[in-house]
């Protein structure tokens, strides 16, 4: 299956989004079209413009992904 274009993703929306569960702040990652929390070691996915915020469609990050909060 290809991936065509991404839709933008509203950066209000962004502002206001928190990680589910542990409501941790979220960094966008543009280039892999995530939502990362470093505190929870989780990045949601954002697919078609719209954020994924489930926490079985997070991917763990790895130890060098996560930045240090």
């Amino acid at each position: 299956m290809t991936e065509g274009p991404t839709r933008p993703t509203d950066p209000k929306l962004l502002e206001l989004l928190v990680a589910p569960g542990s409501h941790n702040t979220l960094r966008y990652d543009a280039e892999a079209q995530e939502l990362i929390d470093d505190r929870g070691g989780l990045a949601f996915p954002i697919r078609d413009g719209i954020p994924i915020m489930l926490i079985d469609e997070a991917r763990s990050l790895d130890e060098g992904e996560a930045r240090k909060v």
